[in-house]
């Protein structure tokens, strides 16, 4: 992973400096050395065969949404949107009836949990009979898929369970093309989370594989094609999908600018690069994507709490194959979550606290918006969050 630059360390002296002489409007928090952690470069970082029977299955993940469901007297509606490639359901959770739409998607990579569990306890809350939750619902339409990779997930892979074969069954066209570059031969499964492209109504061709990470996808897998498919009955209904959140994992042992521990989530709102190199997106907005991220920073921000050790992924990404790249073109504001730890590597360490951690970044999104107060954040503070780096080796 790159080192900061020194624009970025000037900006993190900034930081340092607002805190000191107290400039109004600029969140920032000390990470106190009373709880850090010893910074290790192995840190249980080691993939392996951890137990995950902590984490939700997918059968668990259907018996719970219908409990919601019902529980919430049909203020949580559940549907199956798709199926995987071993046909398994991809459900989705719609709560609310504002005219502003937040989509959020979790396991998009099979091996990537906590978002399913933290998605889980907001649907809970959206759907109880609270006067906040009330509130939120007259403001904001949430929908939330759960669980994108189902077969990934009984797996404990990053991929999902998808020969080529099977795709050139599907599209006869691509026989003879050049396998695409996201297929891992071994597994025989796809990286899901490259199969987007900004043009929902593209056709694969065989000319356009096996591409690569800064080119658009194709939808060739179920997974992606349940995303596309759920987010453009969305557009049709609202017009524009405000806000996109994708819920991922990353690995347990980075650190950031300025800390002394581990950070336990990274966040980003930068998935392209120069939106005009994919065609004409007008609707492309990076501050309203910059205003999402800040207002999950603030929200997680409260003194020693492990929740406010956020670090800013790594900016130096341009991923139009991505969910977030995208719907970003097509002027959602996004954010990608990456909670501390993939499950082979941190099995259930901390994970009640990274479940609500993630749980409350989305609350920060979701509260900004019924307050009417997430347009009045300044997007430049999005450079002032600390960048994840390396955690230095001695």
């Amino acid at each position: 992973m790159p080192t900061a630059s020194p624009s970025r360390v000037k900006r993190h002296v900034a930081v340092a400096a607002a805190l000191l002489i107290g400039i109004p409007g600029v969140a920032v928090s000390l990470t106190g050395p009373a709880a850090a952690q010893p910074l290790e470069s192995h840190c249980g970082n080691e993939t392996g065969n951890k137990s995950v029977q902590g984490f939700v299955s997918h059968e668990e993940l259907g018996r719970s949404l219908r409990q919601i469901e019902q529980s919430s007297n049909g203020t949580v509606r559940v549907d199956v949107a798709g199926y995987s490639n071993h046909g398994r359901e991809i459900w989705t959770a719609r709560v609310g009836e504002g005219d502003t739409v937040v989509m959020v998607q979790s396991q998009i990579h099979g091996n990537e949990m906590h978002g399913t569990a933290a998605l889980l306890d907001t649907l809970r809350t959206l759907g109880n009979n609270s006067k906040r939750s009330a509130e939120i619902r007259k403001a904001v339409t949430i929908v939330a898929v759960p669980k994108l990779n189902p077969d990934g997930s009984e797996l404990v892979t990053r991929q999902n369970a998808r020969t080529w074969s099977d795709v050139v069954a599907d599209f006869p066209q691509l026989a003879g093309a050049r396998t695409a570059w996201n297929y891992n031969t071994r597994l025989g499964g796809f990286d899901v989370n490259r199969d987007f492209n900004p043009n929902l109504d593209y056709v694969p061709q065989a000319g356009d594989f096996p591409g690569n990470s800064a080119s658009t996808g194709w939808y060739i897998t179920p997974e992606a094609q349940t995303a596309r498919d759920v987010y453009r009955a969305l557009e049709q209904e609202f017009g524009t999908v405000d806000v996109f959140v994708d819920l991922h994992n990353q690995a347990a042992c980075y650190t950031g600018v300025g800390m002394d521990d581990y950070t336990t989530l990274s966040i980003s709102g930068r998935f392209i690069t120069n939106p005009a190199q994919h065609g004409d997106w007008p609707k492309f907005d990076y501050d309203a994507s910059r205003r999402v991220n800040v207002a999950v920073y603030d929200a997680l921000q409260s003194g020693n709490s492990p929740q406010s050790k956020v670090t800013l992924y790594p900016q130096n990404t341009n991923l139009p194959g991505t969910a977030l790249g995208s719907f970003a073109l097509r002027g959602s504001a996004t954010i990608l979550f990456e909670t501390r730890g993939q499950t082979q590597s941190w099995g259930q360490k901390q994970h009640g606290m990274l479940t609500k951690q993630v749980e409350d970044g989305l609350f920060g999104i979701i509260d900004s918006i019924t307050d009417g107060t997430l347009n009045d954040i300044d997007p430049e503070r999005y450079e002032l969050i600390p960048e994840r780096m390396n955690v230095p080796r001695s």
